[in-house]
């Protein structure tokens, strides 16, 4: 029973809860985040102590780390060596805190984010103006609690004379809650500490005429007031940091940029290994080396240009694709009245200033009592000299010194600090001149004892011996800005040509969907022979296009893909293009009607989309230029079961043929069709009856004379002049163009508009193929059915039509260059 009485039968969860609650807060309370009145973590504080006890100052010689860590370990902090000599070496780090408190010999890191030698390795101590965050720790300025094992005294605060939070900022992690303060300028600080004392309602606008902003110790610029503003005023808020680059002139007529500023916390190494990862793999253009020079005399990374290149191009991307710029959010968090609070800057300004009243009244308090105390003694040694054989006689009549003591108390009325003070008084001491030094001594104590009276009596005083503290320290430590502020966040914008190398190449796409581009040498080498296909596709488009152009791909089911030329996969000529859904998601049953290539989005230029039930579209070009690539996007809407025939780019001004299956051709003009949105559903087109479709939609221009090239299922096929039809109106029925057979009538499988070089090529449902000359059929009227060109008994019925794809350059009349 006894040993069962040892154990407690808890729930889990409540033993859990109640040891993470206090690992948490121990932790956000002893680790992790700063004190808001002297800025430091825990085992900062400690360190800076205990080189303080250890006389390890900025005017004595440096000291073995080891040493130190070991004394910060064995007194006060009984954690691992590593947490405790990290966070030293944090401390020494000019690239980290602005005003750095240790100073260090040896490695003690990099801005590459190289480790620090070992700690048997480098020496410390403190540095001059840790001196002042230590200042009158003796006076009883601050609470002191017993260390771990009860055998010393650390302090719970340092008199921190100098408001080191927002001077060299914070940043940490604990349980729910993180901190990250970033540094400011020590004269900016104060100035706003001394504003605050004189005007405690001063708001953040106001502080600001003072404390512009953070000012990191390795400079770069800021931008965007409002963030920092934002951040004052709410202790969160987000500011662009970039670091400073500068365009330079080389000779020959090409550029560098040169970086001799990075922002704050970023790994230089990093940052320049990525920059030449986007050289290598081509993701910016323009780069021909990246050199990091960095030496003794300052950082330095030159980003070297190709002749020609756009520096101010590259730079922006870099700013944007690198951390050359990065985001920094304040999160400013700190202890305070033991709680972690998230504090504006009038706050924390108001914790700085309520701790130094603190700690100025105890060093007064403290000044007080010791000049009283000595200013007893003195006026004891004055009597005492002034009746001096007398007291000699006492003294040598006396057993020992506590008689002594005992027989001046009762005969002169000495007091026993003043009977002390006598008896242990060298024998040198009593010359005459000392009377006259004691009187001094004692002036000049009446004058501070009522001087330190008035100053704790009033604290219109005690305020005037905290700013002048200030003004004294701001002119021993202050330094210039190293961070410049831009009121506004600059948008950046990268042209394409910085991204992409302007290369034309070829760019093929396949009815079923294969495409690539090509390098043109790969496709002179191949003489454009032995295309790779699969069994079954053709070619649809065959272009000559540069990386910089677009082409849009247009589906049956009314969508279409927005394929940058520079993203499309790059392949040999003779090797199969890349499937359309390994680029963007199609769906099962979707193919590629048509493929057009834009190099700009123009005003006047717009699409024209032909459907299988008639229906006719047309959208201004402009309104598909997409900003996102990654999956198909809406180009029509379509009812039930439609399908999407053809599609055109066109002026605007063009003429429209559009045919059914059942052989009816319509002509009018593109006027006809008022253009509409992107996911609009369009017009009629065409007037269709029972079981008939449209099966071809084309466009000419007005002045152009095509022939209209007619193929059966039946493997009939039949040219015909334009002047053979009449031009009507919008969603008429059209003209008849084939003889009506009561057996078996031949049904349209497709309609081109040719012109004399073309050729067709048909193919059957037995995949057998052949390839006509258009101009090899003379023209015919609307009565005949043409010519039978395949025994559709032996190949099968004509499932496709096409026109052969002719290698063309799409832009070639914009091309200022060309004929």
């Amino acid at each position: 029973m006894a040993e069962a009485e040892k154990y407690l039968d808890l729930p889990l969860e409540e033993v859990l809860g109640d040891r993470f609650g206090r690992y948490s807060k121990y932790i956000i309370q002893e680790r992790a985040l700063p004190d808001a009145r002297d800025g430091l973590k825990p085992v900062q504080r400690r360190i800076l102590y205990a080189m303080h006890q250890e006389r390890n100052t900025h005017d004595k010689a440096y000291r073995k780390s080891a040493k130190t860590v070991g004394t910060v370990i064995g007194n006060y902090h009984p954690h691992g060596d590593s947490s405790v000599y990290e966070a030293m070496v944090r401390l020494s780090q000019t690239w980290k805190l602005r005003k750095p408190l240790v100073e260090m010999h040896g490695n003690n890191g990099s801005v590459d984010g190289d480790p620090p030698a070992a700690m048997r390795y480098t020496e410390a101590r403190l540095s001059a103006i840790s001196s002042e965050l230590l200042r009158d720790i003796e006076k009883e300025t601050v609470e002191f609690i017993p260390n771990f094992d009860d055998t010393i005294e650390e302090p719970t605060v340092l008199p921190a004379k100098f408001p080191n939070l927002l001077v060299n900022g914070s940043t940490g992690i604990s349980a729910g809650y993180a901190t990250e303060i970033p540094p400011h300028n020590l004269g900016e600080v104060i100035d706003a500490v001394i504003m605050k004392i004189d005007k405690p309602n001063a708001e953040v606008p106001e502080l600001m005429t003072k404390l512009k902003g953070p000012d990191f110790p390795t400079g770069g610029t800021i931008q965007g007031v409002e963030g920092i503003q934002k951040a004052y005023e709410n202790g969160k808020g987000k500011i662009v940091l970039r670091g400073r680059a500068e365009i330079q002139e080389l000779r020959g007529g090409r550029e560098q940029i040169v970086i001799d500023e990075i922002p704050f916390e970023v790994n230089k190494a990093t940052m320049v290994k990525r920059m030449d990862e986007l050289r290598i793999d081509r993701k910016v253009e323009g780069i021909s080396e990246v050199r990091d020079e960095t030496d003794r005399t300052g950082l330095r990374v030159v980003i070297e240009l190709k002749k020609d290149a756009n520096s101010e191009g590259v730079l922006n991307y870099l700013y944007k694709h690198t951390d050359l710029q990065i985001s920094y959010s304040f999160n400013m968090v700190a202890i305070h009245d033991r709680t972690p609070t998230l504090l504006s800057l009038p706050t924390m300004l108001d914790a700085y200033i309520s701790h130094q009243k603190e700690v100025v009244t105890r060093q007064s308090v403290y000044d007080l009592n010791k000049a009283k105390r000595r200013a007893h003694i003195v006026e004891g040694l004055i009597k005492a000299i002034s009746i001096l054989d007398d007291v000699i006689a006492t003294i040598r009549g006396s057993k020992d010194k506590q008689d002594a003591k005992q027989q001046l108390m009762n005969q002169y009325s000495f007091t026993e600090a003043q009977a002390e003070a006598i008896v242990t008084l060298q024998l040198y001491r009593l010359t005459n001149t000392d009377i006259t030094a004691l009187e001094a001594e004692a002036e000049e104590l009446r004058k501070q004892i009522s001087y330190l009276e008035k100053l704790l009596a009033s604290e219109h005083e005690l305020m005037k011996v905290i700013k002048s503290d200030l003004r004294s320290m701001k002119k021993q430590y202050s330094e210039d800005r190293r961070t410049k502020i831009e009121d506004e966040v600059q948008e950046l914008k990268v042209d394409l040509e910085v991204t992409v190398a302007s290369e034309d190449v070829l760019v093929t796409v396949t009815k079923d969907g294969y495409l690539k581009r090509t390098s043109l040498r790969s496709y002179a080498a191949s003489n454009g022979a032995d295309f790779a296909l699969k069994d079954g596709d053709h070619l649809l488009r065959l272009l000559e296009m540069n990386t910089t152009d677009t082409i849009l791909l247009f589906t049956n089911l009314g969508k279409y893909l927005f394929l940058p030329v520079h993203k499309l996969p790059d392949i040999r000529w003779k090797d199969l293009g890349q499937y359309i859904s390994n680029i963007v998601q199609v769906e099962k049953d979707e193919h590629i009607v048509e493929a057009i290539p834009v190099r700009e989005f123009k005003e006047d230029q717009y699409l024209l989309f032909f459907t299988k039930n008639g229906m006719v579209k047309k959208s201004e070009l402009k309104l598909y230029q997409a900003q996102r690539h990654s999956k198909a996007l809406v180009a029509i809407n379509l009812k039930g079961n439609d399908e999407v025939v053809d599609v055109h780019v066109t002026d605007g001004h063009s003429e429209i043929f559009i045919a059914s299956n059942k052989a009816y051709g319509l002509w009018y003009s593109e006027e006809e069709v008022n253009a509409v949105g992107q996911r609009a559903a369009g017009v009629k087109a065409i007037h269709l009856k029972e079981e008939e479709e449209v099966i071809s939609g084309q466009i000419f221009q007005k002045d152009e004379d095509p022939s209209v090239f007619l193929s059966t299922h039946r493997a009939a096929v039949k040219r015909m002049r334009l002047k053979e039809f009449e031009k009507a109106s919008r969603a008429k029925r059209g003209v008849i163009m084939l003889r009506e057979l009561k057996n078996n009538p031949h049904r349209l499988i497709d309609v081109h508009l040719v012109h004399r070089d073309d050729q067709v090529i048909l193919k059957t449902e037995k995949e057998e193929s052949t390839t006509l000359n258009v101009m090899d059929y003379k023209a015919n009227d609307r009565y005949s059915n043409g010519s039978y060109v395949m025994d559709t008994d032996q190949n099968g019925k004509i499932s496709e039509a096409w026109v052969k794809p002719l290698y063309e350059n799409p832009f070639h009349s914009e091309d200022p260059d060309s004929d």
